[in-house]
């Protein structure tokens, strides 16, 4: 069993608990291109979902300050619960954590807006900025948008983040080499190594980010992996999934997966949980720097059924999603069951992997 992550002298647990800044490049500073035109209210909760900017969470699993010799403090700690003494709280310096959303897929703002309303959904503040990919042209987003909010590569090079996220993208049938951004993704890999303390990459941003690290290759499936499915947890003391069911649930849609035996034939990765239906869905390297998910743990209830209604329309030879609609019923609403529990990874990537264990000082990393 991995053991849980040591608690960094730095933890950054801000007093104003509750609070997140989801700060994209662009809405509190002049535009690159000169102007001062600052996003509408109606713009900016589009890129943080419903709750906004700001989002108020209670009850989240965050640490517990206690008196450094109370009895229970060695017994909650052989529990795997994480507990502050006060002497700690007493010498915590404060600061917002940053993270950078490379987002790959075509759906920008759907995409932004998902995975934002996960990490807003704990006490940490936390600063966002947005990067997008200089050598691919996207198609699906106005220019407007990604001149405001989304930095390139160039621009973040000489930065340095506490986290990085990689999301998927739907081109999963193509080889590696084929995609046309693939050289500057490589570049962005090997720049994470020195200048971001954890990754968390998104299903094809997983197998990209498996095959770049570790030579682990994809491989074609016989039929699309679509709809919601169960998952085993194969090292249930992780950190990653403290608080999941023994039984969790996650969506996927994909054409390719990655083979089990080829992670764990190498010493530095582990599977975490897996799935008999789909095969891999988390794994992690054993020195907790890399995160890997192979489904779409942030899905909104409709993702899978406006991919579904996409591809019928289409005309396409697509499945019903599994596990999706009440009988399998595509005119009935999607039920949602995979929510908390890819609510409890985001939360934990954010407060086990990046909050506890980052440097202060990020010069340090």
């Amino acid at each position: 069993m991995p053991p849980a992550g040591p608690v960094h002298e730095y933890a950054h647990y801000t007093r104003a608990a509750g609070h997140v800044r989801a700060i994209a490049y662009g809405w509190t500073t002049m535009c690159r291109n000169g102007s001062a035109a600052r996003p509408s209210r109606a713009r900016r909760a589009s890129m943080c979902g419903a709750a906004g900017a700001m989002h108020h969470s209670k009850g989240h699993a965050m640490p517990i300050r206690i008196p450094d010799a109370l009895p229970a403090t060695s017994i909650l700690e052989s529990e795997n619960i994480f507990v502050m003494t006060e002497h700690r709280a007493m010498h915590q310096d404060i600061r917002p954590l940053r993270v950078l959303l490379l987002n790959l897929m075509p759906t920008k703002v759907t995409t932004e807006t998902q995975i934002m309303r996960k990490l807003s959904n704990t006490p940490l503040q936390v600063h966002i900025d947005l990067m997008r990919m200089k050598s691919h042209a996207s198609k699906n987003v106005s220019a407007e948008h990604l001149e405001t909010f989304y930095r390139t590569f160039d621009e973040v090079r000489d930065e340095r983040y506490d986290g990085l996220i990689i999301t998927g993208a739907p081109i999963e049938t193509y080889d590696f080499e084929q995609v046309d951004y693939w050289d500057e993704l490589c570049e962005v890999f090997d720049w994470s190594v020195d200048h971001v303390h954890c990754c968390l990459f998104i299903c094809w941003g997983a197998q990209a980010a498996m095959k770049h690290f570790y030579g682990v290759p994809k491989y074609m499936l016989d039929g699309k992996c679509f709809g919601v499915f169960e998952n085993r947890l194969l090292k249930p003391s992780s950190p990653l999934v403290r608080g999941f069911n023994d039984i969790s649930r996650m969506p996927h849609s994909r054409h390719t997966e990655v083979h089990y035996e080829d992670i764990v034939a190498n010493q530095d990765l582990e599977v975490v949980a897996f799935s008999d239906a789909c095969g891999v869905s988390i794994a992690k390297s054993t020195n907790s720097k890399h995160i890997f998910v192979f489904g779409h743990p942030e899905y909104d209830r409709d993702t899978l059924k406006l991919e579904y209604d996409r591809d019928v329309a289409a005309g396409k030879d697509i499945a019903v999603p599994v596990n999706y609609y009440p009988d399998d019923d595509p005119t009935k609403r999607p039920v949602v069951s995979w929510r908390a529990e890819g609510q409890l990874l985001y939360s934990n990537w954010l407060n086990y992997y990046v909050y506890q264990t980052t440097p202060y000082d990020l010069a340090e990393m």
